[in-house]
């Protein structure tokens, strides 16, 4: 693995972890208004781009999601996760927080 994506890696799982904490903050600019953290945009999961091996890094992702995530790209809205039924709400649910859909600069 490479360095640029060993530190991605990383960094991402530091998110996560760190949004896993902070869902017992009290802050009120540390929560979406169901209740969820929110990461900072750059150190989301590009889920356009992303290798299984970096979404494996997510809560709850396992191999066969993220094969799946995979399969089925380009997405628009990381909301086509649940739309086009590539994974289910359950799922959706444990890695939203953690995921964005760039578009592709073609």
């Amino acid at each position: 693995m490479g360095a640029k994506i060993r530190f991605h890696v990383i960094t991402t799982v530091v998110a996560c972890v760190l949004v896993m904490g902070m869902l017992g903050s009290s802050s009120p600019t540390d929560r979406q208004s169901e209740g969820h953290a929110v990461l900072p945009a750059e150190a989301r999961i590009d889920i356009n781009s992303a290798t299984v091996e970096e979404m494996l890094t997510m809560p709850g992702m396992t191999r066969t999601w993220a094969g799946r995530i995979v399969r089925f790209r380009p997405y628009h809205s990381k909301d086509d996760l649940v739309l086009r039924g590539v994974v289910t709400n359950e799922v959706y649910a444990r890695i939203k927080d953690c995921i964005v859909a760039h578009r592709s600069k073609e």
